[in-house]
């Protein structure tokens, strides 16, 4: 546990382990590795199911997570803003293609309006998010086996989503370990549309 506010989980894929679990001694997290081929949508169940018997906020991150410089205390601070809120705390380009565009537009209004952060209605990346503790037991009763992770998570909380504008991890943009649900190749670049300095 780091602080009395936040802890971690990393979730991480078998093929990853050496940087799993350097991301987690990193976080003094907790570390879940699928190591059946079981995919990211079970392993993030996991992790929630891990975060509801924490006392404190829960973050999940995944494995090709690069948190920047002051993450810990970052985010710490965007939990205290936003305790009753679900946090992603990455906005990617690349991938989902279909958000690209509005997230774009939500970004040039963030600036116009000196806003440091956006919402979009769902969560669309699942590469470090917070739930908010009190929602847990609904987002698991709700959980759908069927859908990618993000959208697993997203859905069963079923409100709009906090992306801070400046993202507080990047995204390695390496060849996906997770079987898609589409089978459809993530062939976009994924990194972070802004990046927290």
């Amino acid at each position: 546990m780091v602080s009395a506010q936040v802890t971690f989980c990393v979730v991480g894929h078998n093929k990853r382990r050496d940087m799993a679990t350097r991301l987690a001694d990193t976080l003094s997290a907790h570390l879940l590795i699928d190591e059946g081929d079981h995919g990211s949508n079970w392993n993030h169940r996991r992790a929630i199911e891990w975060a509801g018997g924490q006392a404190c906020r829960v973050v999940v991150i995944e494995d090709d997570a690069i948190p920047v410089s002051g993450f810990i205390e970052t985010v710490t601070d965007w939990l205290g803003r936003f305790p009753d809120d679900l946090i992603s705390f990455y906005l990617g380009t690349g991938r989902p293609p279909q958000y690209q565009m509005a997230i774009a537009g939500k970004l040039i209004n963030a600036d116009k309006n000196r806003s440091d952060f956006v919402t979009l209605p769902r969560l669309i990346h699942g590469v470090c998010y917070s739930p908010p503790k009190q929602v847990i037991d609904k987002i698991l009763s709700r959980w759908n086996y069927a859908k990618a992770a993000d959208y697993a998570v997203g859905d069963a909380y079923g409100g709009a989503v906090i992306y801070p504008c400046y993202s507080l991890v990047d995204h390695l943009d390496e060849s996906s370990v997770e079987s898609h649900p589409d089978n459809v190749p993530r062939t976009e670049r994924r990194k972070a549309w802004r990046l927290y300095q």
